[in-house]
């Protein structure tokens, strides 16, 4: 019985470990998306086309 209440524990200790991790990340700007705003506008152009082309139809 002992052993399971030791992995419990273990299990905690790295969840919250990773938890840790994460909001580091995310607080350093891991997750933040450079790339995509750079590249939105020269697509604007086809979405506007692909909505007319769907609506006049």
């Amino acid at each position: 019985m002992s052993v399971i209440y030791l992995l419990l524990t273990v299990s905690i200790l790295v969840a919250i470990v990773f938890f840790i991790a994460f909001i580091y990340a995310v607080k350093k700007g891991q997750y933040d998306d450079t790339y995509t705003p750079s590249v939105r506008m020269l697509f604007d152009d086809e979405l506007v086309k692909e909505k007319n082309k769907s609506t006049t139809n």
